[in-house]
């Protein structure tokens, strides 16, 4: 199997987000899915999500993450994970903060062979995520659930979506990410969709200024931080490194060593920026094949297409692929290449997968 870094996006994606079910009982404020606590009798089948999972290990694509709603939900769980892991599939899932995560639970994820369990957190306090989630108790019981991964040794990743209500508590998450034994921190800016729609994502600058706090913490973290819908993060990690290389042009080098080499394992890294049908692949729970969650065009369905030749070959995923369709600021930016900006917020702010994003400093 090839590593995460040598796979060809226009091939195969880095990644499949496969939605197992979107059936959850929590109600939060920023969900895509508007999720609500029951599932649809169309889900994927046990039988059909083996064979999802043979098509992507077919496709070349490395790993798969099962999130919803709530994975929880589906009892054969366990049975998906041993199946991906059998067929050389690297595996990660989302549980949910409710009273359905339990120990016993948790050991039995372990037992299927589980690479990383994730749970968001999106606050510090318990109040503030609570009322995020709209759901007493969620804080407890994800802390709780991020407590039981350590003691059994499965490596832990913490997602956190920033948007006007959190972004003062970048220095106070990343000490709990830090606390929690994290691995990997996966950071979200919100994009507005689903019940996201009604919440208020940061400003340009507002981004900008978390950028610059999450590259300062890159340096020192013992975690890895990944930056997901929000691509102009790279661009500005590019602007900083080459400022540093400038001022110390006449200095003796130091080397560094980054968090990323402390966890060469931590499963979702990429050496190459990750958009929308372009190195992703999202799934739903009913087999529709899209470019991303939060771009959910739906190109195809898993129950009677190709999941390969759609990825390959749809207009759409082939022209995400491609740099130069982009429009406005980003079709002029020389970073267009290597960043590309938020498709998925583009399509969401102007309904046009190839505008241009949104919530970029440059030009501004």
């Amino acid at each position: 199997m090839k590593k995460a870094f040598d796979v060809d996006f226009h091939q195969s994606p880095l990644l499949v987000i496969w939605e197992i079910t979107r059936a959850c009982a929590l109600a939060c404020r920023h969900c895509r899915a508007s999720a609500i606590d029951k599932r649809d009798p169309g889900e994927l089948t046990l039988q059909e999500g083996k064979q999802l999972l043979n098509d992507i290990r077919d496709m070349g694509t490395p790993i798969v993450v099962f999130t919803g709603g709530d994975p929880l939900q589906r009892d054969d769980l366990e049975k998906l994970i041993h199946h991906g892991k059998s067929i050389g599939l690297r595996i990660g899932t989302i549980p949910a903060g409710t009273p359905r995560l339990t120990y016993a639970r948790m050991h039995s994820i372990k037992e299927s062979g589980v690479d990383q369990v994730a749970f968001s957190i999106d606050a510090s306090r318990a109040e503030a995520h609570d009322a995020f989630r709209q759901v007493p108790g969620s804080y407890a019981l994800t802390l709780q659930g991020a407590r039981w991964a350590g003691e059994l040794d499965i490596p832990l990743q913490i997602n956190t979506v920033f948007h006007q209500g959190n972004l003062d508590e970048v220095t106070a998450l990343a000490e709990l990410v830090a606390d929690l034994g994290t691995v990997f921190w996966e950071v979200f800016f919100l994009v507005p969709t689903g019940r996201g729609s009604q919440l208020k994502g940061c400003t340009a600058e507002e981004m900008e200024d978390i950028f610059s706090q999450l590259y300062a913490l890159s340096k020192t973290t013992p975690f890895v931080i990944k930056v997901t819908e929000a691509q102009h993060y790279r661009r500005h990690v590019m602007q900083q490194e080459q400022h540093a290389r400038r001022s110390l042009a006449n200095r003796e080098p130091v080397e560094e060593v980054h968090a990323s080499s402390r966890h060469p394992h931590a499963i979702g890294r990429s050496s190459k920026v990750v958009n929308a049908g372009n190195g992703f692949c999202f799934i739903d729970q009913t087999g529709n094949i899209c470019p991303s969650g939060f771009l959910s065009e739906i190109r195809g369905n898993t129950r009677t297409h190709s999941l390969q030749e759609v990825y390959r070959q749809d207009e759409l995923f082939v022209n995400l692929r491609n740099p130069r369709l982009l429009k406005g600021k980003c079709g002029r930016c020389e970073y267009k290449a290597t960043c590309g900006g938020s498709r998925s917020r583009a399509w969401a702010v102007h309904g046009d997968a190839f505008a241009e994003e949104p919530f970029c400093i440059l030009e501004r």
